[in-house]
């Protein structure tokens, strides 16, 4: 069976752990030349560009912090002329930092920001340079956008509700050129950095399947997204959560 997406190429902020990783992965299993980005930790970048090839896959990794508009512009226009083009970017960088409402720094706010919803607005705005018919832009948001489930987290639900948005107006500005544009919003998942069991016992109740996610369940989401069935799918933000939002 041909792997659905022979010969694409993708680029994936945020790709060295957690969800990011099993997107990369996945795309890569699907026959994606994959390009990740990381901010901090060079070792899972190198292990993970170590596990994709010894797969059979093609994949390299770059540091950027996603907050620093110029050096993520030059990433994706730099891989793009390496590649001949792009296919696909994955939006996945995001931080989640907790603060109540009375107390959060501003400069926490900004953060939050600058990662998670203006980085999601530069890349795109830089990859649709390079992307043709058939592309692909899919961003990670979160089911917060919908419903925030505990204190703390108001300046976070406000970037996943603002990356839902503008998912809808991108995908206006772009359909006329054949590129689609999708938000896949994951509820509690298990990841390395999300890896409590306290907090999995807590949340499992809470979720229509009685368990939290796991991050490869969400990469199967993102790669069908990217794939050539999703054609008509577009401004649309489809959640995994296991029936969190039921």
């Amino acid at each position: 069976m041909t792997p659905t997406l022979l010969d694409k190429r993708a680029f994936v902020t945020g790709g060295s752990r957690g969800i990011g990783a099993a997107i990369v992965r996945r795309l890569a299993k699907d026959g994606a030349t994959v390009v990740f980005t990381w901010s901090a930790s060079p070792e899972p970048a190198a292990a993970l560009v170590a596990e994709v090839k010894a797969a059979g896959g093609r994949a390299s990794a770059l540091q950027v912090d996603s907050a620093d508009v110029a050096a993520l512009q030059a990433a994706i226009h730099g891989v793009a002329e390496r590649l001949g083009g792009l296919d696909i970017l994955v939006n996945n960088a995001g931080i989640l930092l907790h603060g109540m409402v009375d107390d959060v720094p501003l400069a926490d706010f900004e953060r939050m920001f600058a990662v998670n919803v203006r980085a999601v607005f530069v890349a795109a705005q830089a990859a649709s340079a390079h992307l043709g018919r058939g592309g692909r832009i899919i961003t990670t948001g979160s089911v917060v956008s919908d419903r925030t489930g505990f204190p703390g987290a108001s300046v976070y639900s406000m970037t996943k509700g603002a990356v839902a948005s503008m998912t809808r107006g991108l995908a206006r500005d772009l359909g006329a050129r054949g590129i689609t544009v999708n938000t896949v919003e994951p509820g509690p998942t298990d990841t390395d950095m999300n890896a409590d069991p306290a907090m999995h016992a807590r949340l499992a109740p809470l979720m229509a399947l009685g368990r939290v996610g796991k991050d490869a369940e969400v990469a199967n989401l993102v790669a069908w997204l990217a794939g050539p069935e999703s054609s008509f799918v577009t401004g649309s933000a489809l959640t995994v959560d296991g029936g969190y939002l039921a």
